[in-house]
C-alpha cells in the first residue's frame, strides 16, 4: 500500500496531461484563428515537457522504493534491508533526470544534441580530470555497495590502531565511529584499493589472543592448564568454540605461550582482554607462579611445584570459611590437605554420594551440575547447549580459589551436586579427620562455620529454584546446621 501511495501523485499528473492533450483540438474551434494555434503549439510544447519530467518523477520514486527496501519490516519487526544500494539509487535518478532533459531537447524542441553532447564531453573530461581522485573515491563507493564486503554497523579494521564502526557509506567516503566516540572518516578509494579487515562477516564471532611469557621452569601441562581456566571464567569469552593454550615460541627469557578466545562484540575487544589478563594472573598468583621476567635480572626465584606449603596455606587463607581460624590452624589444616589430579570431563564429587570431605580448587574450572526431574530434563533436552546432557542443570561455574563439597565435611549429608572438571584440574581434599581435633579443641568455632554455612546454602538453593523455574525456598536455618554439626563431630 505504501509503493501504491508513493506512485499514485506521478500517475494522477500522467492522467491529467492526458486529459489536457485530449482536449487540444478545443482549441484550435473555440479560439481565435489567429491566437488559437500559437496557444495550441505552447500547449504541446508544455505538455509534453511536462510528460517526460513527470515520468522521470515516477521513475524517481520507483528507485526510491527499490532503495528503502520498499519502507517494509521483516517478520522479526527489523527493517527491511535495500533491494538497491544508496549510491547506486542515487547514480540512477541522475541518470533518470538526464535522459528526460535530453529527451526534451531532441523530441519535444526537436534540438539538435549532438553538439550539445560533443562539447559536455570536452567539459566532462577537464572536471574529470581536475576532480579525479573523487571520482575514482564515487566509483569506489558505488562497487562497495555492490559487493557488500562491509555494511552499517559492521566493525572493520583498516590498519593496526584504525578500527570503528561502520556509521556512514556516502558517495566518497565511508565514516566509522571509533571506540572511543571519535569519527574517522576514509575515502572510499582507499578502502577499496587496501587491505581492512571485516570482524562482523561472516559471523560476529571472531577470536582474539594474548601471549603469556612463563618460566621454562613450568611444566607446559600446567602452563596449559592454568591459563585456559582462565579463559573459560573470564567475562565475555564465549564458551564455544571453546579457548586453547598453544605454545607460541621458546625464548631465552621463557616459553612464550598464546591463550586464544573467542568473543562476539569488536565494541568490547578491550574489556574481554581485560577480563583475560585478570583472570591469568589471578590464576598464575593462586598457584605460586610469576610471568617470567628478563634473565638478566638478580631475583630469588620461587618454586614452580604446586604442592608447596605456601600454595596450600595461601588457598586456604583466602576462603571465608577459614577466616577465624589463626595461622598455626590454618597451617596444620593446610599440611593435612590431600592433592588430588582430576582430569577434564571426569566428576571430582557425583550428586548422591556419601562423603566427609571438601575440595579447595588450586587449578583448573568445574561445573556444578544436579540431575533434573524425568518432565523438567525433557523439557531441557531439545535446547541443550554444545557439551551440555540431557537431564543435567548447570547451576554455576567453580574457578581457582573456589570450594565445594563443605555441606558434606561439616554435617556428613551426601553430595547434593555433581562438581565435574572442565578442563585438567588440581584440587586438595580436606577430611572430617584433619578438621575433628581442631573443632574439639575450639568448638566456638563451630558457630561461626553453621553461620557461613547457613548463607552459602540459602545462595545455591535459591539459584537452585531460579534454574529449575520453582519458587524460593525458605532460608536456611544456621541454628538447625549448628545442631547437625555438633552432633557430626560429637562436640
Amino acid at each position: 500500500m505504501n509503493a501504491l501511495r508513493r506512485l499514485s501523485a506521478p500517475a494522477l499528473v500522467l492522467a491529467l496531461l492526458a486529459a489536457l492533450v485530449a482536449a487540444k483540438p478545443w482549441l484550435h474551434t473555440h479560439l481565435d484563428p489567429l491566437v488559437g494555434p500559437v496557444l495550441s503549439g505552447g500547449f504541446t510544447i508544455a505538455a509534453a515537457s511536462a510528460a517526460w519530467l513527470v515520468a522521470a518523477w515516477g521513475g524517481a520514486r520507483l528507485i526510491d522504493l527499490l532503495a528503502t527496501g520498499n519502507g517494509g519490516l521483516n517478520p522479526d519487526g527489523t527493517p527491511r534491508p535495500p533491494r538497491i544500494p544508496r549510491l547506486l539509487a542515487d547514480l540512477l535518478r541522475f541518470f533518470v533526470y538526464g535522459v528526460a532533459v535530453l529527451a526534451i531537447l531532441a523530441f519535444v524542441l526537436e534540438q539538435p544534441v549532438t553538439g550539445l553532447l560533443a562539447t559536455s564531453g570536452v567539459a566532462i573530461a577537464v572536471l574529470g580530470f581536475a576532480l579525479r581522485n573523487m571520482i575514482a573515491d564515487i566509483f569506489a563507493g558505488i562497487a562497495l555497495n555492490i559487493e557488500h564486503p562491509y555494511r552499517i554497523g559492521d566493525w572493520l579494521e583498516l590498519s593496526p590502531g584504525v578500527s570503528g564502526r561502520v556509521d556512514e557509506i556516502n558517495w566518497r567516503a565511508t565514516r566509522l565511529i571509533a571506540g572511543d566516540g571519535s569519527a574517522i572518516v576514509v575515502p572510499n578509494g582507499i578502502v577499496a584499493g587496501s587491505r581492512f579487515i571485516n570482524y562482523s562477516r561472516p559471523s560476529p564471532a571472531f577470536r582474539g589472543s594474548v601471549p603469556v611469557l612463563l618460566d621454562q621452569e613450568v611444566p607446559v601441562e600446567r602452563a596449559k592448564r592454568i591459563l585456559l581456566s582462565a579463559m573459560l571464567c573470564a567475562d565475555g569469552v564465549l564458551p564455544t568454540p571453546r579457548p586453547d593454550v598453544v605454545v607460541e615460541a621458546v625464548t631465552p627469557n621463557g616459553v612464550s605461550y598464546l591463550a586464544r578466545y573467542w568473543l562476539d562484540d569488536f565494541g568490547r575487544v578491550a574489556m574481554v582482554r581485560d577480563s583475560v589478563l585478570a583472570a591469568v594472573l589471578g590464576n598464575l598468583a593462586r598457584a605460586g607462579i610469576e610471568p617470567a621476567r628478563p634473565k638478566q635480572e638478580v631475583r630469588r626465584r620461587q618454586p614452580a611445584l604446586p604442592d608447596t606449603d605456601t600454595l596450600r596455606r595461601g588457598l586456604l587463607r583466602q576462603l571465608e570459611l577459614f577466616d577465624h581460624f589463626d595461622d598455626e590452624e590454618v597451617d596444620a589444616l593446610a599440611l593435612a590437605m590431600r592433592q588430588i589430579h582430576v582430569p577434564a570431563g571426569s566428576a571430582a564429587v557425583s550428586q548422591g554420594d556419601a562423603g566427609e570431605s571438601l575440595f579447595v580448587i588450586a587449578e583448573g574450572v568445574f561445573d556444578v551440575q544436579i540431575a533434573a526431574s524425568a518432565d523438567l530434563g525433557a523439557a531441557m533436552g531439545a535446547n541443550m547447549g554444545e557439551g551440555q546432557r540431557p537431564g543435567v542443570i548447570h547451576l554455576t561455574r567453580l574457578r581457582p580459589g573456589d570450594l565445594f563439597g563443605e555441606m558434606s565435611l561439616l554435617t556428613g549429608q551426601p553430595r547434593s551436586a555433581s562438581v565435574v572438571a572442565c578442563t585438567d584440574a588440581l584440587v586438595f581434599e580436606l577430611s572430617r579427620a584433619h578438621l575433628d581435633p581442631v573443632l574439639r579443641r575450639r568448638p566456638e568455632l563451630a558457630e561461626r562455620l553453621a553461620d557461613l554455612m547457613a548463607e552459602r546454602q540459602s545462595r545455591n538453593t535459591a539459584e537452585r529454584s531460579r534454574q529449575q523455574d520453582a519458587a524460593p525456598p525458605p532460608p536456611v536455618e544456621s541454628q538447625a546446621l549448628l545442631a547437625r554439626l555438633r552432633g557430626f563431630f560429637g562436640l
